[in-house]
């Protein structure tokens, strides 16, 4: 298991320990650990016992804490073979909506009417969701619906029928999780010790390596924020974290290198989000990120004035995996183009064989400076046509990060040449970073142009690369061109000769 549910898990337990009396814990029916199916059972028939309601509310918290600690106590197969169960015996019973719905078609009237859709929304409510309902009543039974939707999840791959299940749950989870309920809180180096380690262990984007370097991120001249709901009030959802600089930052290193001087929060005229980390596996599919980040820029340019510009400092994590593939498939064109120039000579530069993982799993490549200009502008292009023309089914751009700031009205203002030299930087995306630009009086309008074409704004400085990219494509075309035409007509000539 996850090392962070698993604390997740152990937390929950602490949080029944009230509710669950020593009767309670040796009422638990004896089950193996994989739940096999006589075991499985049993747990059905304690599932019937929580729906079937009796004794007051008492004892359905009771019934329900009891049902999930049995379910804490299970392996992974254990739990999935637990959603099985409940999959398989508590659907909505489908006669029965059936029969509902023919009722609902003979009314005559509209008082009929309306009590026959009465019954009709409690019978499609499934057994299922009613269950899963009774764990919110518990303390910190939000975070177990939570973590529970995350095993699902891992689940649903290679079990198709959970789906129903997911479908309800996350249905339950967007309700409780609207952004209404949530709250801002700004995170700060006097923030509970307990909360700061969950920052580090959140951070998805750039590691946190150290209480030093965690300290220097919440430093006067940064800023974190985080959304909270108030059924998990110690577990941040989403959280930003944010440098407060002059001009557009092109490397993550030097925003985050602990060495560098403070910038004094008012003479900044920057803000730079270049972290934003979902901490809860189990809200896939309910979006919080573009509502922290407008709470932010809302509360940054209240606090400083001076702040003119937000942009974001974002990973390409897909583009290395693009990159090979494109590089891979032009080594077999008849006139190799300057990005396959550029390989070759970088690959002669460090002596290794002329292939794209070859070149790029070269440690340190980039201190090459003569590779490093070789594949800087050919790659920088590629970066552009990347970000514009690698696309999914729906015409979204292909890139995960591209797709939600692109979506959110921001727009592409400069790619970053070695932006991230990191490890998991290179491995990505060969170093490179971008800067989206959340400029306020264009956010509605890109916005609204990306969602009924999927237009993408890009800067002017963006825009020529890929013009540069296509006017040297076309050349190469109509070079390939004459020299098919010329191979076509030699024999021909030499025939009448």
């Amino acid at each position: 298991m996850n090392s962070r549910f698993y604390l997740g898990w152990e937390h929950i337990r602490r949080a029944w320990s009230g509710i669950l009396g020593s009767d309670d814990l040796n009422s638990l029916p004896r089950v193996e650990a994989d739940l096999p199916p006589a075991d499985a059972d049993r747990v059905k028939r304690l599932m019937e016992a929580c729906l079937a309601g009796r004794g007051g509310v008492v004892s359905a918290r009771q019934r329900a804490a009891v049902l999930g600690e049995l379910y804490l106590t299970l392996s992974a197969t254990g739990r999935r073979n637990f959603l099985e169960t409940l999959v398989d015996n508590f659907c909505v019973d489908r006669e029965q909506a059936k029969t509902t719905a023919r009722q609902l078609l003979e009314t005559a009237d509209n008082s009929s009417f309306q009590q026959v859709a009465g019954r009709m929304r409690e019978i499609l409510v499934s057994p299922q969701q009613q269950l899963l309902r009774q764990f919110n009543a518990l303390p910190q039974g939000v975070k177990f619906l939570v973590d529970l939707r995350a095993d699902l999840l891992a689940f649903r791959a290679d079990l198709p029928k959970l789906a129903d299940l997911d479908r309800d749950l996350q249905a339950l989870l967007a309700t409780w999780f609207d952004v209404g309920f949530l709250s801002v809180e700004r995170i700060t180096w006097q923030s509970p010790a307990a909360l700061l380690e969950k920052l580090m262990a959140y951070e998805a984007v750039h590691a946190i390596n150290s209480w030093s370097d965690l300290h220097n991120r919440l430093e006067s001249d940064r800023r974190c924020y985080a959304f909270f709901h108030p059924g998990m009030a110690d577990e941040p959802l989403i959280f930003i974290e944010v440098a407060l600089v002059e001009g557009l930052a092109s490397s993550v290193q030097e925003l985050l290198d602990e060495s560098a001087p403070d910038v004094a929060p008012e003479e900044a005229d920057t803000a730079i989000f270049y972290s934003i980390s979902n901490t809860q596996q189990g809200l896939q599919g309910i979006s919080f990120g573009p509502f922290l980040i407008k709470q932010v820029v809302t509360s940054l340019r209240q606090q400083l004035p001076n702040l003119k510009t937000f942009s974001t400092l974002s990973p390409l994590p897909g583009f290395r995996r693009w990159l090979t593939a494109y590089l891979a498939g032009a080594q077999n064109a008849v006139e190799p183009g300057p990005a396959v120039q550029a390989l070759h000579e970088a690959a002669r530069q460090l002596k290794v064989a002329a292939q794209p993982d070859a070149v790029f799993d070269t440690p340190g490549w980039w201190e090459n400076e003569a590779v490093a200009v070789a594949l800087k502008e050919p790659l920088l292009a590629l970066c552009a046509r990347y970000l514009h023309e690698a696309r999914a089914r729906d015409r979204a751009p292909l890139d995960p990060v591209a797709r939600f700031h692109l979506g959110n009205g921001a727009r592409i203002e400069r790619i970053n040449w070695l932006g991230d030299i990191s490890a998991k930087g290179m491995q990505e995306s060969c170093g490179m970073m971008v800067n989206y630009l959340y400029q306020l009086k264009e956010i509605e309008k890109n916005i609204e142009a990306y969602a009924t074409g999927k237009e993408i704004a890009a800067a002017s400085r963006v825009r020529s690369l890929l013009r540069d990219d296509e006017e040297e494509q076309g050349q190469l075309a109509r070079l390939r061109r004459r020299l098919a035409v010329r191979r076509s007509s030699g024999p021909a000539d030499q025939s009448q000769s």
